[in-house]
Order: C-alpha cells, then sequence, then structure tokens
C-alpha cells in the first residue's frame, strides 16, 4: 500500500474516537472504485500489523494513537510467579498487584493485594505451595471483612483464585522471564464483577477508573465484553459505560 495513501487514512480517521469497516470501504473506494471486500481484508490485517490502527471491537477501529497498557510486577511478584511455573508448569494462571489500578483512579488506595488466578483444580494446591513456600499472607477467596480487617494490615497479601475460562491474558517480559498477566480489559471487568473483593473500587471510583484507562489507552471491546459475558455481568456492564461514559464509547456498546 503507498505510503501517501496510508498518510491520507490517518489524516482522515485521526480526529475520531472510532470509524467502522464500513467507512474504511468507503474511504479506499476513492482511490480504487472496484476494491473488494477480500482485498479490503488484507489492507486492514496489513494496516493492523503496522500499527496504524487498533482494534476497538468486530469491525470498529481507532487510529493507534493510544498505547496498550505494560505493568510492571514488583520483585516478591515476580518471584512468586516464577515459583508458581516451576512447581505448576502445564497449569494455566495470571498475576497482578491492585498497585496498578493506582494511575486510574482519583484515591490512591493504599490496599496493596497481589491477585494469583489458577485453573479451578489446582487454586487450593496453589494455596498451599504459596503459604508453604513464602512469608505472605496467603487467602482463597477473601470476602470484605478479611479484605478490610486482615487483608489491609497485611504488608504483603496474596489473594489465590479461580482463574475464568479464556480470561483475556497477556505476558510481560522480566527479567528474562515471560510472566501471565491479565489484560487491561480483564483487570476493568473483575474490579466491577468482584466487588466485595474490590470494594475499595467502587462507586465514583470505579467510574472514575473506566474513564482514564478509556482516555489513555487502547481498549478491545469484544474482549472485555466476552469476558463479562463469561462472568455474567455483560449487560451490566454495558449499561455502566453507557450510563457514566457514552461519550467516550458512541457506538461501541452495539451488538
Amino acid at each position: 500500500m503507498p505510503r501517501a495513501i496510508e498518510k491520507k487514512l490517518i489524516d482522515e480517521f485521526n480526529g475520531k474516537e472510532s470509524f467502522s469497516r464500513e467507512e474504511l470501504l468507503d474511504f479506499y473506494r476513492g482511490f480504487e472504485p472496484d476494491i473488494k471486500e477480500g482485498t479490503l481484508g488484507w489492507r486492514i490485517y496489513n494496516l493492523k500489523s503496522k500499527n496504524i490502527i487498533k482494534v476497538l471491537k468486530r469491525g470498529v477501529y481507532t487510529i493507534s494513537y493510544k498505547p496498550f497498557f505494560k505493568p510492571q510486577l514488583s520483585t516478591e511478584s515476580l518471584r512468586l510467579a516464577k515459583s508458581i511455573q516451576e512447581k505448576f508448569s502445564d497449569v494455566k494462571y495470571c498475576i497482578w498487584e491492585t498497585d496498578w489500578v493506582n494511575e486510574f483512579s482519583q484515591h490512591q488506595s493504599n490496599k496493596h493485594i497481589v491477585i494469583v488466578e489458577v485453573e479451578k483444580d489446582f487454586v487450593e494446591s496453589t494455596y498451599y505451595h504459596v503459604k508453604d513456600s513464602f512469608n505472605f499472607d496467603t487467602y482463597i477467596n477473601p470476602d470484605k471483612k478479611d479484605v478490610d480487617f486482615y487483608i489491609a494490615e497485611s504488608n504483603f497479601p496474596v489473594v489465590i483464585k479461580k482463574l475464568v475460562t479464556r480470561s483475556p491474558v497477556g505476558k510481560i517480559i522480566s527479567k528474562k522471564a515471560k510472566v501471565p498477566v491479565p489484560l487491561l480489559e480483564k483487570i476493568l471487568v473483575d474490579l466491577f464483577a468482584d466487588n466485595k473483593l474490590f470494594y475499595f473500587y467502587q462507586g465514583a471510583e470505579l467510574t472514575r477508573i473506566y474513564e482514564n484507562t478509556l482516555k489513555n489507552y487502547t481498549i478491545n471491546f469484544t474482549k472485555l465484553f466476552s469476558y463479562a459475558k463469561r462472568r455474567d455481568c455483560e449487560e451490566d456492564i454495558k449499561i455502566f459505560i453507557e450510563k457514566n461514559m457514552s461519550y467516550m464509547v458512541k457506538n461501541l456498546l452495539d451488538d
């Protein structure tokens, strides 16, 4: 694809929050009136591979002016992740820290929690492994009382939970280790769905977290809503987004 056309495409769509496949087709028809759907598919693939556009949801795109979320694990969490990988090499899991959310929240929470999610058949095994191998306060599915009275007083609390199947998980590379971490889409849904564990991020704080996330990072809404559906909160989360930040998402809530 000629660079001149790519530049015109960026100029055409850069001021929009999002644009559709149909709009892309109309754009290319200005240069190639007989362009076919198959050719358009390859053009879109090429634009994505060059990081010129990013997918927001199926058939909806944005110019890549927003970065992807790239968090960092603490030294302690990295040690924990390596230990889990060595003990349960074939088990799916992910790890993250609630400190990551402070980037988006209005009030900086002092409740530092490490979340480890593993396949459901290995939750207890992972719990006992962490408890026996580290001097961390370790919990399985704590309730609000545990969070408020015990975890809040802990220096390094670790919560072990079940990993929902087909969760949106990526990997970060830290000190030559590849560690599975949740994508931002998963974190947003979990904050919404786990309102007992993350009660300190609810209400106006949750709205602010979503607003700042959508403003500063690229979000794949297909992944977000697909995961929300598996957590039985797809419609609720759509209502929440539409009510509080419809001006930011426009047509992204339509099926």
